[in-house]
């Protein structure tokens, strides 16, 4: 579904990914992790299209995506829901979703459909449309964000630290609905750093260590050797 071959990027001249080559098959649920500072988020952004690969390749469902910006990305088919989060904290709830429907274009009927559709998944959302997005808990936030990306009803979903700073009975709804609609067919793509959380929503990981890929495979070869060797502190 998803693919970086190769790839490898910079920051000026200092070498961030190496030869980062790892992919998603269809329905997966993939932790990327690694200890701060590995390239994780830098993977993502490259994927997205936020920040241009040196060299190598990615590829969403067949396609090469060299040179595509991040919108033509969002459109084909990946939502991405940045460390952050990122919302409009001056917007309502509902503009900051329906500006999740404006930047692809879509008809008032199906975007109308797609917000309900959110609002199934995050209730909160609905009783809170009118309130300024930054006057919402972390929280809601969050949920707001994944939301967002949701309107584009994407293939791929890729979340960067989406419980980070998010009180723990919020962090466990959120690993709730994720792993629903993964069930119900969403490739999910997750960096996580906190280790219980990934292992109980994730099938497969993929472990950096400065830049390069050390480790990968089902969640259960996580063991904690590999743990102490590439994720301890």
């Amino acid at each position: 579904m998803l693919a970086l071959e190769s790839v490898n990027q910079f920051y000026n001249e200092t070498h961030i990914l190496w030869d980062v080559d790892f992919k998603l098959e269809k329905g997966s649920f993939t932790c990327l992790m690694g200890r701060n500072g590995v390239g994780k988020t830098t993977c993502l952004r490259v994927m997205m299209g936020l920040l241009p690969a040196r060299s190598g390749k990615v590829v969403f469902d067949g396609r090469e995506l060299q040179g595509k910006p991040s919108d033509v990305r969002a459109r084909l088919g990946i939502g991405y829901v940045p460390q952050g989060r990122e919302i409009f904290g001056q917007l309502t709830v509902e503009e900051n979703l329906d500006i999740g429907a404006v930047a692809i274009g879509l008809p008032r009927k199906v975007a109308v459909a797609r917000k309900n559709r959110v609002f199934d998944i995050f209730p909160v959302l609905k009783k809170m449309l009118g309130r300024r997005g930054g006057d919402l808990s972390g929280g809601q936030q969050q949920q707001l964000a994944i939301g967002r990306a949701l309107m584009l009803e994407p293939k791929v979903l890729i979340l960067d630290e989406p419980c980070e700073g998010i009180q723990p009975n919020i962090v466990s709804e959120i690993g709730d609905i994720l792993m629903r609609l993964n069930k119900e067919g969403l490739t999910v793509l997750l960096v996580e750093q906190k280790l219980p959380f990934a292992r109980r929503v994730a099938n497969d990981f993929v472990i950096l260590e400065r830049g390069r890929v050390v480790a990968k495979g089902p969640m259960p070869a996580l063991t904690e050797e590999v743990v102490q060797r590439h994720l301890t502190v």
